[in-house]
């Protein structure tokens, strides 16, 4: 049997305050909480409610009656359908106050957790084109916007070449302009889909697993320079025209490769890398410190605020010269590197081989001869024998990915004692839960939120652990 549909309307409802995962939150007379999208704390809004529970109502705009007064035109001409940047009419201190206060709530109202106060965030300089690292989708089935009959499409102004729409994995929205990379990243891509339309190379059809253009990385650097990955579902001869064709467009491409991937999801983590012209790397500087990034390197999206980040940890590590210090998820080895002179050895751990091979590269380029890396899942390399033999840290440095540690490294780490951890996280969910299976040991001196990714909801944040007594 079907869902039944909903058909419920809400008129004139009133948004309160910012809400978890990007909503905004309003009450109803009798009390019930709706959660809705792309609102303004302030604004009257009617809405059509999409999903309803017990005690919650979801839904979407279907009409602003009166904004609110602090609401801002968004900046980019794709808000509303694209989810990427939802936070975009919110101003920016807000945005901030807003973030801040997840930290709190996940720290403290739901993790329960004792803090001191919570430092002010640390805003991002640019809140447009602020990253250094985007990925497009092609799809031969884009995403059809309000108005389009898709009947009177032609095959190419059905393809699309830009993001996912949230809860969509199969289409993707076309994306003119983008707001998040500098140049040259729009015209990248706008030319790539021009010339696929052009020569009539199929865009991927991802349910159908057919077609030819798959993916797009761009990469860049605060000091110019361009990485650019193109993804192929098949080998083709056409592969080699259309990189001649970008290599001819954009003599400024610094490194240009291509993948050819034909397995059934886009992850590049264990494919080929090919590289089709220019240097094999593009190069971040941060301080005194020179960051070499390859395609599968991971480097924080947001340089400026990475430096503000890897700071932050520096300082809340406490370091005198004399400590050995873990890091662990240790990615290209940055924060290692960056806490490196204060230390007398630093060991980090990293499960990716590629991240690691340039983590060496990076520390022997940068005469950094106090750090040593190892490549390996880290619940089976971080182990009790491992820390026997390579030494007791006095302090950890932990930055894991969302989801957080396995409970095997917080026992390890537990076992190994260290007096000081600085626990950096882009979930804040995940790193209450983790600090919480330490909590009878460790307690948070310090709490500093950073943001890297204005207009969005996501927030990183940075703890420090005391080792108790």
């Amino acid at each position: 049997m079907s869902r039944k549909k909903l058909d419920i309307f809400l008129p004139g409802v009133t948004v309160e305050k910012v809400a978890a995962e990007g909503k905004a939150l309003a009450h109803l007379e009798d009390g019930t909480v709706v959660f809705v999208d792309f609102a303004v704390p302030g604004d009257v809004v009617d809405i059509r409610v999409l999903k309803k529970k017990k005690n919650y109502m979801e839904g979407r705009i279907e009409r602003l009656v009166k904004p609110s007064p602090d609401r801002l035109q968004p900046l980019c001409e794709h808000f509303g359908v694209c989810g990427g940047c939802r936070w975009q009419p919110l101003p920016y201190p807000m945005q901030l106050e807003a973030k801040r206060q997840q930290v709190y709530d996940q720290l403290v109202r739901i993790g329960h957790l004792e803090v001191p106060e919570i430092l002010p965030i640390i805003g991002s300089e640019k809140t447009e084109y602020y990253r250094n690292k985007l990925e497009f989708s092609f799809s031969s089935k884009r995403w059809i916007l309000e108005g389009e009959d898709p009947e009177r499409l032609s095959p190419a102004l059905k393809c699309g070449l830009g993001f996912h729409v949230g809860k969509f994995f199969d289409k993707v929205l076309d994306i003119n302009h983008c707001c998040l990379q500098k140049e040259p990243s729009n015209a990248i891509r706008l030319f790539l889909r021009k010339y696929a339309v052009e020569h009539n190379l199929p865009f991927y059809d991802i349910r159908e697993n057919h077609g030819l253009m798959r993916t797009l990385f761009i990469r860049t650097t605060e000091e110019g320079q361009v990485m650019v990955i193109v993804c192929f579902a098949e080998d083709s001869p056409a592969v080699k025209p259309l990189m001649d064709a970008l290599k001819k467009e954009f003599p400024q491409i610094t490194s240009l490769w291509y993948i050819i991937n034909s397995k059934l999801n886009d992850s590049i983590s264990d494919q080929e890398c090919i590289l089709y012209s220019g240097d094999d790397a593009i190069y971040e500087t941060m301080e005194n410190l020179k960051f070499r990034i390859r395609p599968k390197s991971f480097f924080q999206t947001n340089t400026p605020q990475a430096l503000r980040l890897y700071s932050v940890a520096r300082d809340f590590a406490g370091l005198t010269g004399n400590e050995v210090v873990y890091d662990l998820y240790t990615g290209t080895g940055t924060i290692a590197q960056f806490v490196s002179s204060k230390a007398a050895r630093v060991i980090g751990i990293e499960y990716v081989e590629d991240a690691i091979a340039d983590a060496r590269v990076n520390a022997a380029a940068n005469g950094i001869g106090n750090c040593e890396f190892f490549a390996g899942d880290m619940k089976d390399v971080l182990t009790d024998a491992f820390v026997a033999e390579h030494g007791r840290p006095d302090v950890m440095i932990v930055d894991p990915p969302r989801a957080g540690m396995h409970p095997d490294v917080v026992k390890v780490i537990l076992n190994a004692s260290p007096r000081r951890i600085v626990y950096v996280s882009c979930n804040p969910a995940s790193q209450a839960r983790d600090i919480a299976l330490m909590s009878g040991k460790y307690r948070i001196t310090a709490v500093q939120p950073v943001d890297m990714f204005p207009h969005t909801q996501h927030v990183e944040n940075v703890c420090r652990l005391e080792l108790k007594g």
